[in-house]
């Protein structure tokens, strides 16, 4: 084995080791999505504080399809019946995301001193890989846009679980997770595992933003609504799944020295909670209209990842096809008009 392969199996090694540490730790202090959040918070410490980790990127595409598979499970007849009720807060969040950016971007222009792109991409709530791409483009400072975007989905779900759990009084620990693999028929274990495998497929087939995510978690979607199977996948797996995910997050942060990422943390946070003022205060809004409840809004206008959230709406019980069609929708729209709007900006 070449030594370059070693050493990377070695920092994926301790990344995973120190995730699973940190998420044990959070599940035994009883803290909000503990798997997750502790595998997070433990490997961005250490990341920070210069440890050689590196996060097992080409498993990630296995961990979030073990994700969609599990949130395409929480779908039912019932709740798809509702989806001509939504229109009003899709038009809610389209509004929502034009009053964000005319706050956000004068904010990281002033407080952050980010030139004219670089502070639009740092804005824009969008997905990572997504405003890496445009930032690239338009000769934004990439570097910055990765912190902002990055950090912004950490502190989205801390807050947010902070929010749920202290203020609102609710359980947000570990997502209800229906069993086992000691529980599970052969049947079962086969439909899941081709919902991930055809749905991965099928998401790269289309295109899909997050195809290894709304890929598996479609397909998945339609073998429940069809009663094929009731399953979700083993209790197990899902834990797995959120310590890597967690990890991959935390490493994010690798190479970040915590001089440059306090001041950063700091405008991001700022951001971040502007933001969520603003979720908050269209989700006291059109709750009566929409016949939502503001908790059920503002986990769909959180600027968080749509797995994270979608993560965090499993964990509180509520809605995952009404929170994940909503992140769905703002990442279309983030994909498509964030250039042209730029461009117009620009001029």
């Amino acid at each position: 084995m070449a030594p370059n392969r070693t050493i990377l199996i070695l920092q994926n090694t301790l990344a995973l080791v120190i995730g699973t540490a940190g998420g044990g730790l959070f599940w035994w202090l009883h803290m909000p999505l503990p798997w997750m959040l502790g595998a997070l918070t433990a490997t961005m410490i250490g990341a920070v504080s210069g440890l050689p980790l590196r996060g097992p990127q080409r498993i990630r595409g296995v961990v979030v399809a073990v994700i969609g598979v599990l949130l395409g499970a929480s779908f039912t007849p019932a709740l798809i019946g509702q989806a001509g009720a939504w229109a009003l807060s899709f038009a809610g969040l389209l509004a929502y995301l034009a009053l964000s950016l005319v706050i956000l971007i004068p904010l990281f222009r002033r407080l952050g001193g980010f030139d004219r792109p670089t502070a639009f991409l740092a804005a824009m709530p969008g997905g990572l890989t997504e405003m890496i791409e445009l930032a690239e483009a338009a000769r934004a400072d990439v570097p910055k846009v990765i912190l902002a975007q990055s950090l912004r989905i950490v502190t989205t779900i801390a807050l947010i679980a902070l929010w749920f759990r202290v203020v609102q009084g609710l359980a947000v620990g570990q997502a209800p997770l229906k069993a086992g693999f000691a529980d599970l028929a052969w049947r079962d274990m086969g439909w899941l595992a081709g919902a991930a495998l055809v749905g991965t497929g099928i998401g790269l087939w289309l295109r899909l933003p997050a195809p290894t995510l709304l890929g598996p978690m479609l397909v998945s979607a339609l073998l429940h609504l069809t009663a094929i199977t009731e399953s979700a996948p083993p209790g197990e797996l899902v834990i797995a799944a959120q310590v890597i995910l967690g990890t991959l997050l935390g490493c994010r942060f690798t190479g970040i020295r915590a001089a440059a990422l306090l001041p950063a943390l700091a405008l991001s946070l700022g951001a971040t909670l502007v933001m969520l003022a603003i979720a908050l205060g269209f989700a006291l809004s059109l709750q009566a209209l929409t016949g939502q409840s503001a908790d059920q809004l503002l986990l769909a206008y959180a600027p968080g990842g749509l797995t994270e959230m979608s993560l965090v709406a499993l964990a509180l019980q509520a809605e995952v096809a009404f929170v994940a069609a909503h992140h769905v929708l703002r990442i279309l729209v983030v994909i498509v008009a964030a250039p042209l709007l730029f461009r117009l900006w620009q001029r």
